[in-house]
């Protein structure tokens, strides 16, 4: 429960609780951990039928707003109306603003958002003594957090990630940052295309890794085997365009035709299942690949431990979409699973090539089988890169620092908190 003694910070995200969000949820633990009060507004409902367990331990309150503007519409208008006659004038410069974004894009979210701030500012914000607004992803959440802060006065921040970065109007996201306390995001790459959009702007960037608990990413229990086939081979990911598995399934194909065994995990959903599932078939591979679906942390933990090695084979979606570092490659280092992945992104900020891990370009499915063989066959290479990559997290990855330094942030940029 919160103490309405305290300052809060509240925190607007895309949905809540979310399985391929844990890093989410981790930095509200960490944070609360670090005494900061906060109360989470979520647009929609979660998806998935359970949720991590770090989740349980978290004691911020959750709101959720109308999620469809047809479906709240009654609850959306009369909050609406009651914060339009509340602060005419702060609801008239935000209707401006809406109006602006809308000629821009003419895209019907962008009102959907304001409707869904004056509900957040007039039903939810009283009496939770609320100081600061941050927003989790550059798109819509920020876009809700802009209008309420705009309704109420209260300033707001946000994280950027991957999508939201680089599927956004170049545009709106400029004005969104124009208008922001600070901005945060979690790679190098990140941070230097934002100051690029940002154009000059005063609004400080600021760059904080999502980290791993390292307590809970221990060493593989089975460390220090010597791989044999057939070998074990993971890929954790969403199924979607940017994760590269269609090139994933080639490389392990042309392995299959050098007369390499190996039997392939893949974990994780999404909108392109069905499509990656049909590739398994057409390639011949149903005896070799098992797809399992999402799973809770703690299979995924004994996925790790039995692994050989983990692939992946990012590249830059035909929307644009890309990742920034993907949380799986800092787990499976952390394991002492060893990775091959792909030179996108911020991804070689994390794995350098021949160091901790090997990189191959995107979309080449025959580079990508080389290196999967190489650090599986040489014994002496892959012994250097585990040892060398569960270093490089120990140093740059650790949550309990990084967090610090985001509640550093946060106090410096909002005393109040």
């Amino acid at each position: 429960m919160i103490d309405c003694e305290r300052p809060v910070l509240g925190m607007i995200l895309k949905g809540y609780p979310r399985i391929s969000e844990t890093f989410i949820s981790n930095e509200i633990l960490l944070l609360e951990s670090l005494g900061f009060t906060i109360h989470l507004f979520s647009m929609r409902h979660p998806r998935e039928s359970f949720a991590h367990k770090s989740v349980e331990r978290i004691r911020a309150g959750v709101d959720y707003l109308p999620q469809e503007i047809l479906a709240g519409f009654f609850p959306l208008l009369y909050h609406n109306l009651r914060a339009a006659a509340r602060q005419p004038r702060r609801y008239l410069a935000a209707v401006r603003t809406a109006g602006r974004r809308f000629l821009r894009t003419r895209k019907s979210a962008t009102i959907k958002h304001l409707l869904q701030a004056g509900y957040l500012v007039d039903k939810l914000l009283p009496g939770r003594n609320i100081v600061h607004l941050h927003a989790h992803f550059a798109h819509s959440p920020t876009s809700v957090a802009m209008f309420a802060a705009a309704l109420s006065g209260i300033p707001f921040s946000f994280t950027a990630h991957a999508k939201d970065i680089y599927t956004s109007d170049p545009r709106q996201l400029r004005e969104k940052m124009a208008l922001a306390r600070f901005v945060v995001t979690c790679t190098e790459y990140n941070r230097r295309h934002l100051l690029d959009i940002g154009r000059g702007g005063r609004t400080p960037v600021y760059r904080v890794y999502h980290g791993i608990d390292l307590k809970l990413f221990g060493h593989a229990s089975d460390e220090g085997r010597v791989p044999e086939m057939p070998y074990r081979l993971l890929t954790i990911a969403r199924l979607v365009p940017k994760k590269g598995l269609p090139t994933v399934y080639r490389a392990l194909r042309i392995l299959k035709d050098r007369g390499v065994r190996f039997q392939h995990t893949l974990i994780g959903d999404g909108d392109d299942r069905e499509s990656i599932l049909s590739k398994i078939e057409t390639l011949g591979l149903a005896d070799d690949c098992r797809w399992l679906g999402t799973l809770p942390h703690e299979v995924v933990l004994a996925h790790y431990r039995k692994a050989d090695l983990f692939v992946l084979g990012c590249e830059i979606a035909p929307n644009g979409d890309r990742d920034g570092i993907p949380n799986v490659y800092i787990e499976a280092m952390a394991m002492g699973v060893p990775v091959v992945g792909t030179r996108v992104s911020a991804v070689p900020e994390l794995v350098s090539h021949g160091r901790t891990g090997l990189l191959v370009p995107p979309g080449a499915p025959a580079a990508l089988a080389d290196a999967m063989h190489r650090l599986l066959a040489d014994g002496s290479l892959r012994t250097r890169i585990i040892d060398a990559a569960r270093k490089r997290v120990i140093r740059d990855f650790d949550n309990q620092r990084l967090i610090r330094d985001l509640g550093d942030i946060f106090h410096r940029e909002q005393p109040r908190l």
